[in-house]
């Protein structure tokens, strides 16, 4: 079966430079290799369910611009349906810089452009697309009014929703309710709680009072803790070496749509999506680090 993803999101383009440690506030430090691969929370979430065997269409807004045309050609490439995609002729293409350090850990700021003005009515114009999907995936780099809209055209379908809620920011309870699957880390879990310190477990029981479905909280290479209506459990993680953790969150969160989609157990698709995760951090940038669906078969094979 070949799942049917609807991605809304933004698309960037990512320029990295590597690092020997990130810096501190007003601290200058020579770096060494500079790479700008295509990046952004939604595009990345599109690239890698695409390349692990969904038929993926994209909602999002490109610039008229340099960065835009690479992105377009980029998706095609990849298999990605760009119909929904708008060229926004009042609005750049979305960048973000990216600081890597070599222990893979990061910094990022990002300039949104046409990315902030991505609207309703552009996921009105993808409803039809939308309501025969298998699952619809967002993240938190668009307006809040266009993943509600969005949220709530899904569930008018009776179409699964995934939230990868990042960056992280407090969300109202009526955008939660609307939320199947939520994915967050640690920090993103606390936050949208708002209670201060707790264990995983007790802000993703939280977010279920809340009216998440099932909340997926990742763990990095402790793999994830389940929190849902049938009870709790954590799926270790894969121990690899940390190159560049971009976009291993968009990887995690794709891949585990794509698994649900398919039909796999909750269980099943979260070691699926930990093994997807962890293959993304052993190379640098986001969208060139996605692995394809031999690659993960043959990765799981060998653990």
């Amino acid at each position: 079966m070949q799942p049917k993803i609807i991605v809304v999101g933004s698309s960037n383009t990512d320029m990295v430079v590597k690092l020997p440690r990130l810096p501190s506030k007003g601290e200058s430090i020579i770096g060494g290799e500079f790479v700008m691969p295509a990046g952004g929370k939604g595009a990345n979430q599109a690239v890698a369910a695409a390349r692990l065997g969904a038929h993926v269409a994209f909602v999002a807004r490109l610039g008229n611009d340099m960065f835009g045309d690479q992105a377009l050609a980029g998706f095609n490439a990849e298999g990605v349906n760009t119909a929904f995609i708008v060229r926004d002729d009042t609005a750049p293409s979305g960048v973000a810089l990216i600081f890597v350090d070599t222990n893979g850990d990061n910094m990022l700021a990002v300039a949104p452009g046409a990315n902030a003005r991505l609207s309703p009515a552009d996921v009105d114009k993808a409803e039809q697309a939308i309501a025969s999907a298998d699952a619809l995936v967002l993240q938190l780099e668009i307006p809040l009014e266009t993943v509600r809209h969005a949220l709530r055209v899904a569930r008018r379908h009776g179409v699964r929703t995934v939230l990868n809620p990042a960056p992280a920011q407090a969300l109202p309870a009526d955008v939660l309710a609307l939320v199947d699957v939520l994915t967050p880390n640690e920090h993103e879990a606390t936050l949208l709680c708002g209670q201060g310190k707790q264990t995983i477990e007790q802000a993703a029981r939280l977010l279920r009072t809340m009216g998440v479905g099932t909340v997926v909280v990742t763990l990095g290479r402790e793999g994830a803790m389940i929190v849902s209506a049938q009870g709790e459990q954590r799926v270790r993680g894969f121990t690899v070496k940390a190159v560049d953790t971009t976009a291993a969150g968009d990887a995690f969160t794709a891949a585990l749509a794509c698994a649900l989609a398919r039909g796999d157990s909750l269980p099943a698709a979260v070691r699926f999506a930990n093994a997807v995760g962890a293959l993304t951090v052993t190379t640098v940038g986001a969208q060139p680090s996605l692995p394809t669906a031999a690659e993960v078969q043959a990765f799981l094979a060998s653990r």
